[in-house]
């Protein structure tokens, strides 16, 4: 019997705890974990998981680019044909620029990336006749080629970039040919070995494979001519889906010939086999596919007599997680809104805020899971700034009662009750702080001011003005390293001196926090959520359970933020965010 260091190179190593693996070249490597006695090794997961919905249910679109970074065109949402176009971020997807041509089953008649994608034959309706028409796409508009396939058809199969593309098959009445396009024409090429439609394809212009249709067929393209390859283990009609290359690609739903009976099944190839990998959660034919055959993505589709909207993701790797989420948690003790709040998930602090009848002037702390009262505050007031930590807050401007005006008054809280810090420079409302109690930064405020001040712990002194004047904004990071953010899409930092205006948000976020300038979260009173990263703005994809138009507050982080409060209706809402993850789980090697 061979050992293991003659099959595998290495010896089985002898560790105390499992290591920290990665990626698939360690696929297959044992070793033995002394505390718990057992040899481990780390096993490939494969599995679909769900992600959000398109915004218009449709069958047999276009597709393109990848699992984080899709785009699909036209295709038949009920009852008519359509030419508009949706992006997918790898959270939600939004709408692109329109088709020139509206058409339909060009499922696999697209190709390329989501800023460089090429769309071409497809069904128009009416009158329901093949197209050649050619279209490319920059990431925000479809431009005409003046050049169509030379022979029109629906139901074809594509592959390759932009640039350098493939058509092959498709139309009613199967065809068997075969042309290549150069980023400007098509010319015809050598045909398939066996002619046919409703087939899906993979891989490049000099690399490409054709895949089912309605037969388990598979032809391999190496720049010149087809040659059969090894079959499905599933015939595949009616639309499949299908992402990779001519050496690792993955094929996935349609229907199965004869009959009508949707497919949920997937197969993966590795240039010499089918195998069979699990099933998506939803049987689909005319669905859209793109990605690789590691990270696919599956989208729409028709499941008679409806249309689809479900997204579903394909992952094959050597690690597992969970999706990014906001959960409820433990409800104010008092609902308001317009209020002001520091810490973080676990050790939060919420002060002031107005409850639909007066203004509050209650702290609570929150544990992580529940809230109980603090210190009042001196001066019950509302649309108040606020930063800090849940046991050294400061808490600056707003409206004050008797009679109701703003104000620059300032306080600090020391985790059970509130003292009076140095008068702010500015008299205002709806402004907004982060940095800490002894080194604080305020900025903003209504009517969308564009000063900026900071606090030493004692006193305010003025700081130098944003380049966009805001009000009921969104912050994070420190006073020498602050970032502002929302009421506007426009984003600034702070370097201790002076803004500087960076990339922007996709939505105007009414509030959000973050730990760090190059880290933030922004939450819209729709419910949007959108992550800083230090360069970009990114929606997840992911609203809150609890959408509220105004005067929300959150504090935390990206990886675990707080939201609470909010109007209208006045709510005591809590809701916790929690980031995704991305685990590596060894298997423990057993014998029967």
């Amino acid at each position: 019997m061979a050992e293991y260091e003659s099959i595998h190179g290495t010896r089985v190593r002898y560790l105390t705890s499992d290591p920290t693996l990665t990626d698939s070249s360690t696929e297959g490597q044992v070793w033995y974990n002394s505390t718990s006695g057992t040899n481990k090794t780390l096993v490939q997961l494969k599995a679909w998981s769900s992600g959000n919905n398109l915004n218009t249910a449709r069958r047999a679109s276009g597709a393109m680019g990848t699992q984080d970074a899709g785009a699909i065109a036209g295709g038949q949402a009920a009852p008519a044909y359509v030419n508009s176009t949706e992006e997918y971020s790898g959270y939600a997807w939004t709408a692109g620029g329109n088709l020139n041509t509206t058409r339909a089953f060009v499922n696999n008649g697209t190709v390329g990336t989501q800023t460089a994608g090429l769309t071409f034959g497809g069904e128009s309706n009416p009158p329901n006749s093949d197209l050649g028409a050619t279209e490319e796409y920059d990431g925000s508009s479809w431009t005409s080629n003046p050049t169509n396939l030379n022979t029109a058809r629906r139901d074809l199969g594509g592959a390759g970039i932009q640039t350098a593309a493939l058509a092959f098959g498709g139309t009613s009445s199967p065809t068997d040919v075969t042309e290549s396009y150069n980023g400007s024409s098509w010319t015809t090429v050598n045909s398939l070995n066996t002619g046919r439609a409703s087939l899906v394809g993979a891989g490049t212009q000099t690399a490409a494979l054709a895949i089912g249709g309605p037969s388990t067929v598979v032809e391999s393209w190496n720049g010149s001519s087809w040659t059969n390859g090894p079959s499905l283990n599933f015939q595949l009609d009616g639309g499949a889906g299908a992402s990779g290359t001519q050496t690792n690609s993955l094929t996935f739903g349609g229907r199965k010939p004869p009959g009508t009976t949707l497919v949920s099944s997937s197969e993966q190839y590795d240039g010499n086999t089918w195998v069979t990998t699990p099933s998506m959660g939803t049987a689909r034919r005319e669905l859209m596919g793109m990605g690789t055959a590691q990270a696919g993505l599956a989208t729409g589709g028709f499941t008679p007599p409806s249309f689809s909207a479900a997204t579903e993701e394909y992952n094959s790797n050597l690690t597992s997680g969970t999706r990014a989420a906001w959960s409820a948690g433990g409800n104010l003790s008092t609902a308001r809104y317009a209020l002001a709040g520091a810490g973080t998930q676990t050790a939060g602090l919420a002060f002031g805020g107005y409850s639909g009848t007066a203004m509050v002037p209650t702290a609570e702390e929150y544990n992580g899971s529940s809230w109980t009262n603090g210190g009042n505050m001196g001066t019950a007031r509302y649309r108040l700034a606020g930063n800090g930590t849940q046991t050294s807050a400061l808490a600056t401007r707003g409206f004050a009662p008797s009679p109701v005006s703003q104000t620059n008054i300032t306080e600090e809280y020391d985790g059970s009750s509130w003292t009076g810090g140095g008068n702010n420079v500015i008299t205002g409302s709806s402004s907004c702080s982060t940095g800490t109690q002894t080194a604080g930064l305020n900025w903003g405020g209504a009517p969308n001011l564009s000063s900026s001040q900071e606090y030493n712990g004692s006193s305010w002194t003025a700081g130098n003005t944003l380049n966009t004047g805001r009000s009921g904004s969104g912050g994070a990071g420190t006073q020498t390293s602050g970032l502002a953010f929302g009421n506007t899409t426009d984003t600034e930092t702070y370097n201790g001196t002076s803004w500087t205006s960076v990339n922007s948000l996709s939505n105007s976020a009414l509030s959000g926090n973050g730990a760090l300038q190059t880290a933030a979260i922004a939450v819209a009173g729709p419910g949007v959520t959108e992550t800083w990263d230090g360069t970009n703005w990114t929606s997840t994809g992911v609203s809150v359970a609890v959408p509220r138009g105004d005067g929300i507050f959150v504090v935390g982080t990206t990886a675990a933020a707080l939201k609470f409060g909010g109007n209208p209706p006045v709510t005591n809402s809590t809701e916790e965010w929690t980031s995704s993850t991305l685990a590596t789980t060894a298997s423990t090697l057993t014998t029967s």
